[in-house]
């Protein structure tokens, strides 16, 4: 509050003139205003958490001339990312003498009804194994530290030897979005084994077919 001191000034038989002074202003309150914000932002401000996605990677081989371990083709689930936000899929491997009669591919999309029903489908019992261990968990039928829960969700996985081997591998014409969201959809639905690769020759032939796009087309595009 500012405020402005006057005093008298007398003189021998002449006029009292009051003297102005300057003025003066209490910053007291505006101190004790300014800590009261502060302390109400740091108690009702949320910090931000750094938005990560976690990959499930193999694990490194000790001896690197050791053979690599083997895909079952039943469980291999190939996921082709095509263009224009279109998925393609197929199981199984393609051998040296198929590239001439090459198998179909099925299309889907990234819907509830797409691509997500695919992998829990195909993930249907380690899917329910770690649903009813979550379900235990919240009922305290078992009694398990709160940041243990992740640990054992991630060793029911890696356990795992029913669930699909997924490959996923991106077309050229693929957008970066959608990379991002077939990797939510591997978490949403609990893939305990995939892996990132390139597509092969006869893949991008593949999608090129699926999606009617010839070779000239997807060269000047």
């Amino acid at each position: 509050m500012a405020e402005i001191i006057q005093a008298e000034k007398g003189g021998k038989g002449g006029k009292k003139r009051a003297k102005k002074l300057l003025p003066h202003m209490d910053m007291t309150p505006m101190v004790d205003l300014m800590m009261l914000l502060i302390t109400f932002f740091m108690l009702t401000t949320s910090l931000s958490k750094s938005k990560v996605m976690e990959m499930i990677l193999p694990p490194k081989l000790k001896d690197p001339n050791a053979e690599p371990p083997k895909i079952i083709a039943s469980r291999t689930l190939n996921i082709l990312l095509g263009p224009e936000n279109k998925i393609y899929w197929y199981t199984g491997g393609v051998s040296p003498d198929e590239y001439n009669n090459l198998p179909p591919v099925r299309e889907t999309d990234y819907s509830a009804e797409g691509i997500r029903a695919l992998l829990l489908e195909r993930n249907r019992a380690l899917f329910r194994k770690i649903n009813d261990f979550e379900q235990q968990v919240l009922e305290g039928k078992i009694k398990i530290p709160r940041d243990s829960v992740q640990s054992a969700i991630s060793k029911l996985k890696t356990d795992d030897d029913t669930g699909p081997i997924v490959l996923i591998k991106a077309y050229k014409k693929a957008n970066y979005g959608n990379f991002v969201d077939i990797l939510d959809e591997m978490n949403i639905c609990g893939i305990a084994r995939y892996t990132i690769m390139d597509i092969a020759f006869y893949e991008n032939t593949m999608v090129e077919k699926a999606a009617g796009i010839t070779p000239s087309t997807a060269s000047t595009n």
